[in-house]
């Protein structure tokens, strides 16, 4: 008699441990999914340190096996059902840090079927992590299975009241948790402004996603009104009477009569994959085998240059692009927020737009990957582009670094013939003046040496000492890359030359990435440390050329966002007055304010603004509400009303 209630005690114990021992198991493998690998370094650097992170995970986990076992009385599927709450974003977390550096955010649910077909293209296979998780959590199920088969049934009350306990548990966990930034922070889980992967890793897969729901709000400005508006714009109009010293006096647009300056000049903008001068090295220990910059160099003799301040570090390249084409700052948008799939839902205020409508310029963007990676497919149209040019279209191209990207990644060299194709295509269709804006692709991370053969390869002859085998690869594969942009640089530059009509080339890096794993290359040569809010990791190379001025300008460091409206001032074209107000920021209050760093006018840095410059921040982000989110007030003001029609409530 002992005996036979011995077993049922057994089985109900088992029975109470399988539903968050189960869950447990399915939060180590939605890591080990996540990351690609979990070793002991994973637990002793990430999990261990941010156990309340996990914690939560885990409690949400269980909490939804509850729920789903309470409701339908079938262990197997509250099972099923947890696995995929956890793993399904952990693969797709894997494969979105693959494609483009930066975790599985929730706004990518927006296109989770673009991005899957992305992956395929893009040769990204199912990985070890995946197969035996499958086979885990196929086992897990089973023995869910049999370990409740003959459990007493229930009628719909007692049914129902727990199902209601465990999602009202859920919820709870949910709302007044996850998605309070108050108690998330109180318990250690901090925002990280700069790089959502840095996040990822040290908080998981699923409580970062969920935390991560609170950046989908935007906050009105205090004290937003046209009146407010109009009299920053009246300000910014008033200070053009004024007789003051130019932003930059040696350039074309300082020096030429306005009446003398090319008017409507066809604009080509290329911003470069991952771009910086990595020759910059050879100051800091390190040697190549060859110039990888030498068209760069000779251009910095008779062109505007200097460094682009990104908002971006190892991903984002979106939020580069977004800054340049508009003069918004990403900044001042939700932390991790992606503007093209987020923001840019409606036509609005943008140097394309403003272009077309109040310059008469046909404009095209041409980017060598797929055309619904980061929503440009639909971001284009609202920014101003009347054509589209992506890989889908393009034949003929050459494609490199196929030991990451099984397809290959277009070459830079390819790019240049799309570009000029492109713009021969659109001078041939039409009179009215060219506005051309190309993303690059080549020399996307991650980095391996194995990308190029030896005898292509820029090989490093020099460098410090304790760097790894792999370290070294990674950063002869970049360099070639970089090598190969330059040389698309001067081919671009050399066709441009000689065309009959004035050209502006606006050329740029997007952000910094990791070479290798982590920052050796930086760290051990001193030119940089080892985080990624470093301010010398957030300055890539800018370069404005034109072929009829020769004028060598120091633009210093800029903000990614003030590239169009220093283009226009160096050029003496007419600017919109957002772009005038953002120049006299420029001038008389911080080279860039991007994610909590200031860049004083002097070139040093700080994370404490002052009074003059939090005030001109204020002014940018009012205008920039009021183009985006707002009333469009400012848009009359600017000769585009027609986009009013589009703006909605405030």
């Amino acid at each position: 008699m002992n005996a036979k209630k011995h077993t049922p005690l057994s089985l109900h114990g088992l029975r109470l441990l399988f539903p968050p021992l189960a869950t447990l198991g399915i939060l180590f493998l939605t890591e080990w999914i996540a990351r690609g690998s979990l070793t002991g370094e994973t637990f002793t650097q990430y999990i261990f340190p941010h156990a309340e992170a996990y914690l939560l995970a885990w409690a949400m986990l269980f909490l939804s096996w509850l729920a789903v076992d309470w409701l339908t009385r079938f262990a197997p599927l509250a099972t099923l059902l947890a696995a995929v709450l956890g793993c399904a974003p952990a693969a797709v977390n894997f494969y979105t840090l693959q494609l483009r550096g930066e975790p599985f955010l929730p706004w990518d649910l927006m296109q989770v079927s673009e991005a899957a077909g992305v992956a395929a293209a893009a040769g990204i296979h199912i990985q070890t992590s995946m197969v035996v998780s499958i086979v885990i959590i196929v086992l897990l199920v089973a023995v869910s299975f049999f370990l409740y088969r003959g459990r007493q049934k229930l009628n719909w009350k007692p049914r129902v009241a727990g199902f209601l306990a465990s999602a009202a548990a859920t919820c709870g966990l949910l709302f007044g948790v996850f998605l309070q930034p108050a108690v998330t922070q109180a318990i250690g889980i901090v925002p990280d402004a700069w790089m959502q992967d840095r996040y990822y890793r040290y908080y998981g897969v699923i409580t970062s996603f969920l935390t991560n729901l609170t950046n989908l709000e935007i906050s009105k400005p205090e004290g937003y009104s046209e009146e407010a508006v109009n009299e920053i714009l009246d300000d910014t109009e008033a200070a053009q009477k004024y007789s003051t010293a130019p932003l930059y006096p040696g350039s074309y647009g300082a020096t030429t009569s306005a009446d003398e300056t090319a008017k409507k000049p066809t604009i080509i903008y290329v911003m470069d994959e991952s771009y910086w001068d990595v020759s910059e090295l050879e100051q800091y220990g390190f040697q190549f085998d060859t110039d990888v910059s030498a068209n760069l160099h000779a251009l910095q003799q008779t062109s505007a240059s200097g460094r682009a301040y990104s908002p971006s570090f190892g991903g984002g390249t979106c939020d580069v692009e977004f800054e340049a084409l508009t003069g918004y700052s990403a900044s001042f948008l939700p932390n991790g927020s992606k503007p093209y799939q987020q923001h840019v839902t409606k036509p609005m205020f943008s140097l394309p737009n403003y272009l077309k409508l109040t310059q008469g310029y046909q404009t095209a963007a041409v980017h060598c990957f797929w055309a619904k990676y980061w929503s440009r497919d639909t971001a284009y149209p609202n920014l101003g582009f009347d054509t589209f040019l992506s890989l889908e279209q393009m034949t003929h191209v050459n494609k490199v670094r196929r030991h990451y990207w099984t397809s290959g990644l277009v070459t830079d060299d390819s790019m240049a013939d799309q570009i000029i194709q492109q713009y021969e295509k659109m001078k041939t269709s039409s009179d009215a003046p060219v506005f051309l804006h190309a993303v690059t692709m080549q020399n996307h991370t991650n980095y391996n040496k194995d990308n190029y053969p030896d005898d292509v390869r820029v090989k490093v002859t020099e460098h410090p000492a304790g760097l790894k085998a792999s370290t070294i690869g990674a950063l002869e594969d970049f360099a070639t890359g970089i090598r190969d942009a330059d040389a698309m640089l001067g081919k671009l530059t050399q066709y441009f030359s000689q065309v009959d009509e004035p050209v502006i080339l606006v050329f740029w890096g997007d952000h910094y990435n990791p070479i290798d794993s982590n920052y050796d290359v930086f760290t051990s040569s001193g030119y940089a440390s080892d985080s990624s809010a470093d301010p010398r990791l957030h300055q890539t190379t800018l370069l404005m050329w034109s072929n009829y001025t020769d004028k060598p300008v120091d633009l210093g460091t800029i903000a990614a966002y003030d590239i169009s409206p220093v283009m226009m001032n160096l050029y003496g074209l007419e600017q919109p007055l957002y772009f005038q107000l953002l120049n006299r920021q420029l001038q008389v209050a911080d080279r860039a304010n991007t994610r909590g760093t200031v860049m004083n006018l002097d070139g040093t840095t700080t994370q404490t603004p002052s009074s003059l410059q939090e005030s001109w921040s204020q002014k940018h982000w009012l205008l920039q509400y009021d183009l985006m989110f707002g009333k469009g007030y400012a848009l009359s003001r600017m000769g585009m009303e027609s986009l009013n029609s589009t703006q909605t409530g405030e």
